[in-house]
């Protein structure tokens, strides 16, 4: 038997409502503090947010160039600036990684394997690439100038060896709320930032849930339906 499977299930909540930012990460705390202790069951919380910029703690001033656009606020996971906002699917990840390792490299790769397999269930191929962290979509046409959007941003954060933050998946996001920050720093024109929808997929955030969920149990383990925090 691994690892993964002598565990017991991680609980599994979606909120269908708009949570505020604050309270979610409030709520996300304190469930990450219970599980350190001992507490509380590992939680994975998928939500959605009004239109916000976060600054992780790698967050240049330059990079939020329309500082009036939307509410910023500054949190504690890693990375430079993100945007959330409806139509993109936030999961917060809270997982005790002394049960899983304690390997926060290998955690990354796994975040990003979940992404990875969630696509694939919709005929996407989403990839790494070293020295940009998310999750990509190669959309170079043929004979053309290289382009690559990403689709997923990944910010996590690690306190006694338990997770907090996550992903952020784009479903179907306003993609013109990006231009008001340098998302991740990347200022290259190449690479930009794209949505199932916009790849023209009619994907609904049910869809998206469906995916995540079965993506999560083949490499996270078995999951538990539960009511959501907030």
């Amino acid at each position: 038997m691994s690892q993964i499977e002598q565990l017991p299930p991680v609980e599994w909540a979606v909120s269908t409502g708009r949570v505020p930012y604050p309270d979610a990460v409030k709520a996300m705390e304190q469930r990450a503090a219970a599980i350190s202790r001992g507490e509380a069951a590992e939680l994975i919380w998928l939500l959605e947010h009004d239109r916000l910029y976060t600054a992780g703690t790698s967050a240049k001033p330059e990079d939020l160039t329309d500082p009036d656009r939307l509410p910023v606020f500054e949190t504690g996971r890693g990375g430079e600036y993100t945007y959330h906002g409806p139509g993109q699917r936030v999961a917060y990840v809270m997982l005790d990684l002394t049960k899983r390792g304690r390997d926060a490299r290998k955690f990354v790769r796994d975040l990003e394997d979940w992404i990875i397999n969630t696509l694939d269930s919709f005929n996407v191929k989403g990839e790494r690439r070293c020295g940009r962290v998310g999750v990509w979509v190669d959309r170079t046409e043929p004979g053309g100038p290289e382009r690559e959007d990403k689709i997923a941003a990944i910010g996590i954060r690690l306190r006694r060896w338990v997770s907090f933050h996550g992903i952020a998946l784009n479903v179907e996001p306003n993609l013109d709320d990006f231009t008001g920050i340098t998302p991740c720093g990347i200022t290259d024109p190449r690479y930009g930032v794209t949505s199932l929808v916009d790849l023209g997929l009619p994907v609904t955030m049910d869809d998206a849930d469906m995916a995540l969920k079965s993506a999560f149990e083949g490499v996270f383990g078995e999951v538990m339906v539960v009511e959501p925090p907030v």
